[in-house]
């Protein structure tokens, strides 16, 4: 799932602030731009293992043109973080599921030229959170 950081930016006394919105109270600095962004990324993790260790819910990220709109993220610069929020789900069952020839393969070729995917079960895996999400 991509969520969207809102980044301000840092001076010579002030680090660089890094605020996820989808994650309440989910925030992280850096002394600069590319710490600030690494800095995000644990901030993230740490945030939804401690939601799957509550067992609650995994915040969805919204886009960032939703986020840019709320005038307390004005001057805010964007950056997306991806993280595979589905390690924060449980355990992985496995599961025997019948599909369509035709659609396995369209599929398989995606996954092949999409490496973020890293996988069919990966890929099946988004297709249901972003349908879920949409519901």
């Amino acid at each position: 799932m991509l969520y969207p950081i809102a980044i301000l930016p840092g001076d010579d006394g002030h680090a660089w602030g890094v605020e996820v919105p989808d994650l309440p109270g989910c925030f992280s600095t850096g002394d600069d731009l590319d710490e600030a962004m690494a800095m995000a990324r644990e901030a993230i993790e740490g945030h939804l293992e401690i939601l799957a260790e509550e067992g609650a819910p995994i915040p969805v990220a919204k886009k960032v043109t939703f986020h840019a709109a709320n005038p307390d993220y004005a001057g805010c610069t964007w950056a997306l973080v991806d993280i595979d929020v589905t390690r924060y789900m449980g355990k992985a069952e496995k599961l025997n599921i019948t599909l369509p020839g035709y659609l396995l393969n369209r599929i398989d070729d995606y996954v092949r030229n999409h490496p973020e995917q890293k996988s069919r079960s990966g890929f099946l895996a988004a297709a249901a959170l972003r349908a879920l999400q949409e519901s």
